[in-house]
């Protein structure tokens, strides 16, 4: 039998990917990556999290310039937007980090197989006009944007999340087709920047899989903002003419239908794994309905020797729990143990303010058992107070009988950084009375956390 090229082939080099290159390479283990794109680092920081941050904090500042928030605080401005600078320092932002991928590939001796894999075999894959053959392989190959039936994406009138970073002029309106993350995210970003936007959603309120309370708050703050939302309703056409879209709307209970017109159109009704091309029952693999690829506890599949990790398995598509994953699966190939507590893996929405949350929901919390919830206003936080951001809770969610917290949910301008803390609680096994009894830096945002931990029993101090 002839030997193996390498012993751990990565397919992908997202998050997930690269990381467990990474990994495998610093474990001793000779290692290659696979990636098509001309940059590494996969969707995350060519056209996901790392681009949308940057024109999400442009924006924000942005709009506390334009919009007198500034001037409240005696900092008089004149302000215009140079559009194309904001682009290129998010295109900056992204050069920067992708090329920092490829110097830790070289740092740590991981070679780039420029192009696309396909099995050939279980321990085979061939990329381009080259053969190679690993003795494990780990599939990383991340997600990419739900298509609309019936709806063509142009780029230009009619986007997806890629094309929503790239719009090269301000819409005077916009249309975003679902209330999840990734459409609030862009939705904010062109809002700020001047466009009219109206949010179309099929459910009855926005952030699905979020906390109720969370849920209604969030879309009462978005409101405020001026972002319109038409919930419990479902987009049926779009079709374009010259540089307008018309799309008819239907709600989703049935009813009559409506048209409304927008100059740009934003698609973001989820993502789905990226499987297409694969080859994967060359190498005796199957998906399940929705598309994934199954694993057990260590990532491995039901082929031995092949791993999968990220979007493309089970789970939330998020890039820090493929991180998570990548180090994980690049332990167990090297006889270590890899663990990820998939029960405690934080998700954030980057608006303003942030949302975030990690563990069970109430509803969730509430069926499976007696608890109790402390809640603080960040209007009662003095951080927040003098920094002009009374928008937004903490929310602490603890089993009634052992005190052990079991969800923590927050929305406050750094919500995202908030979020750390109960991540580590609860990786802990923390209870409420834990949190309440650690000192907490003043005046700090974080002190918010504190007062709903205490808000569990009933004594917070400031309200």
């Amino acid at each position: 039998m002839a030997d193996y090229d390498f012993d751990v082939l990565v397919i992908g080099s997202g998050p997930g990917g690269y990381v467990a290159a990474i990994r495998a390479a610093q474990l001793g283990l000779k290692t290659a990556c696979v990636e098509s794109r001309e940059t590494l680092g996969g969707t995350c920081l060519n056209v996901g999290c790392i681009p949308s941050k940057a024109l999400l904090h442009a924006s924000e500042l942005y709009d506390e310039a334009a919009n007198g928030k500034l001037a409240k605080l005696g900092i008089k401005v004149q302000v215009e937007l140079d559009l194309e600078q904001m682009h290129a320092q998010r295109r900056d932002a992204v050069q920067g980090l992708t090329g920092g991928i490829a110097f830790l590939f070289k740092k740590n001796k991981v070679e780039w197989i420029k192009g696309r894999a396909a099995f050939t075999a279980a321990d085979t894959v061939q990329v381009g006009d080259r053969s190679v053959r690993a003795k494990n392989i780990v599939i990383a190959t991340g997600s990419s944007v739900t298509p609309l039936p019936g709806v063509e994406v142009d780029q230009k009138v009619v986007v997806d999340s890629t094309g929503a970073l790239e719009l090269a002029k301000v819409p005077g309106t916009m249309v975003v087709i679902g209330g999840g993350v990734i459409g609030l995210e862009l939705g904010s970003v062109w809002k700020r920047l001047g466009a009219k936007v109206t949010v179309v959603e099929y459910l009855d309120q926005i952030l699905p899989g979020f906390d109720g309370e969370v849920r209604k708050e969030a879309n009462k703050i978005f409101r405020k903002q001026g972002i319109e939302f038409k919930l419990g309703t479902k987009v049926t056409g779009v079709s374009v003419a010259g540089d307008t879209a018309t799309l008819t709307l239907e709600p989703a209970a049935g009813g009559a239908a409506e048209t409304i017109e927008a100059d740009a159109v934003l698609v973001s009704i989820g993502r789905r794994p990226n499987t297409d091309g694969l080859a994967l029952d060359k190498a005796g693999l199957t998906v399940n309905q929705r598309g994934q690829v199954e694993i057990d506890h260590d990532f491995r599949t039901s082929v031995a020797g092949i791993w999968a990790i990220g979007d493309v398995v089970p789970g939330p598509m998020l890039a820090h729990k493929a991180e998570d994953e990548g180090i994980a699966v690049a332990e167990n190939i090297a006889g270590l143990t890899g663990i990820v507590n998939h029960d405690v893996i934080p998700s954030v929405v980057y608006t303003a303010p942030e949302i975030a949350g990690v563990g069970l929901t109430e509803e969730v919390a509430r069926e499976r058992g007696e608890i109790k919830v402390g809640k603080f206003p960040m209007l009662a936080n003095s951080r927040a107070k003098t920094n002009h951001e009374p928008d937004g809770f903490v929310k602490i969610i603890a089993d009634a009988k052992t005190d052990r917290v079991l969800g923590v949910w927050i929305i406050a301008s750094v919500g995202g950084t908030m979020i750390a803390q109960a991540a580590q609680a609860m990786e802990f096994g923390a209870t409420s009375e834990d949190i309440a009894y650690t000192c907490h830096a003043h005046p700090t945002h974080s002190e918010a956390i504190k007062e709903a931990a205490m808000a569990v029993t009933g004594k917070p101090i400031h309200m």
